[in-house]
C-alpha cells in the first residue's frame, strides 16, 4: 500500500511569506504522494473590515453569514489557494487548487441551529468524501491543494474547518493508502512545559494520552486537536504528527519531528 502524507498549515504559516516560502520548498521536497490543506489565516478577516464587513466570531469560531461567505471563498479559494500552487508550481510540484465542490470531493451539511447560528458552516461526514476520485489526481501526478470550502450538493458553498477537512481527508483515504496526518502550528510539538520549545513529548498513544491529561500537561486547546487525532487514528489513519512548520524538513531526512500520537 502507498503512503500518504496529508498536511494542514494554519495562519502562523499563511500569514507569513518568509515561514510559507520555506514550509512550501520542505514540502515539495518530502517524497511520495501527499495533499496539503489550509484555512485562511487573517486576511479574510482584513478583507472583511476593508469591505466594511463586521467578522463576528463566538469562542474563536466564525459566523458565516452570506457577505462573510463571498469573503472567504474570495480569500480562501482564490487568493491564497492559488498563491499556494503558484508557489508550488514555482518549486516543482504539479499542484492543483481545489474546493469541495471541484470533482464532488468534499460533501457538506450546513450545521443545523442550535443555540447559535454559524450560518454557512459546513460540517463534515466522512462518508461522502470520495477517495477514489482523489487518488486519480495522485494517479496522474498531481498534488491537491484544497482550502476550506466545500459544498452541500444542492449548490451552496460553505466554510468549513480545515483541521476537520484534513482529518476527513485522512481517514476516508486511509482506505486506499498508508496516511500520516500532519497538522503545522506554532509550537514544535506537544510540549511537556509549555515555555520550553526543547521539552516535546516525542510519542504519545492512548495510554499516555489519558497519563498526561491526568497529569494536566495537555489541557485546553489542545484537547480538541489531540482527540481528533486520536479519532482519526481509531479509524484507520496510521499516525499524526503535531509539529511546527520551520520543521518539517526533518521528516525527510529521517529525523525526530514534531509529536507522533499512534495507537
Amino acid at each position: 500500500m502507498r503512503s500518504l502524507h496529508i498536511i494542514k498549515i494554519g495562519g502562523n504559516v499563511i500569514d507569513n511569506s518568509e515561514n510559507l516560502h520555506r514550509f512550501l520548498k520542505d514540502f515539495t521536497a518530502l517524497e511520495g504522494d501527499k495533499i496539503l490543506v489550509h484555512g485562511g489565516g487573517k486576511v479574510a478577516t482584513q478583507l472583511s473590515e476593508t469591505l466594511g464587513i463586521e467578522a463576528k466570531l463566538v469562542d474563536g469560531r466564525r459566523i458565516t453569514d452570506i457577505e462573510t461567505l463571498r469573503v472567504v471563498t474570495m480569500v480562501y479559494g482564490g487568493l491564497i489557494n492559488k498563491n499556494i500552487v503558484a508557489q508550488l508550481q514555482r518549486f516543482g510540484t504539479n499542484a492543483i487548487g481545489l474546493t469541495g465542490a471541484d470533482g464532488n470531493f468534499i460533501r457538506t451539511k450546513k450545521r443545523p441551529v442550535k443555540t447559535i447560528d454559524y450560518g454557512f458552516v459546513g460540517d463534515i461526514d466522512p462518508t461522502s468524501i470520495n477517495p477514489e476520485n482523489i487518488g486519480r489526481l495522485l494517479d496522474a501526478g498531481f498534488t491537491p491543494v484544497f482550502c476550506a470550502i466545500t459544498h452541500d450538493g444542492e449548490g451552496q458553498l460553505l466554510n468549513t474547518n480545515a483541521d476537520t477537512i484534513a482529518s476527513a481527508l485522512a481517514v476516508a483515504l486511509a482506505r486506499l493508502y498508508e496516511t500520516t496526518l500532519i497538522y503545522c502550528f506554532e509550537k514544535a510539538g506537544v510540549l511537556h512545559d509549555i515555555n520550553d520549545e526543547d521539552s516535546i513529548i516525542r510519542d504519545i498513544d492512548p495510554e499516555r494520552y489519558r497519563e498526561l491529561k491526568e497529569q494536566q500537561i495537555i489541557h485546553s486547546g489542545m484537547l480538541p486537536k489531540l482527540d481528533n487525532a486520536f479519532s482519526a487514528i481509531a479509524c484507520g489513519v496510521r499516525s499524526v504528527i503535531i509539529g511546527k512548520s520551520d520543521d518539517l524538513g526533518r521528516l525527510q531526512q529521517k529525523q525526530p519531528f514534531g509529536t507522533r500520537l499512534s495507537n
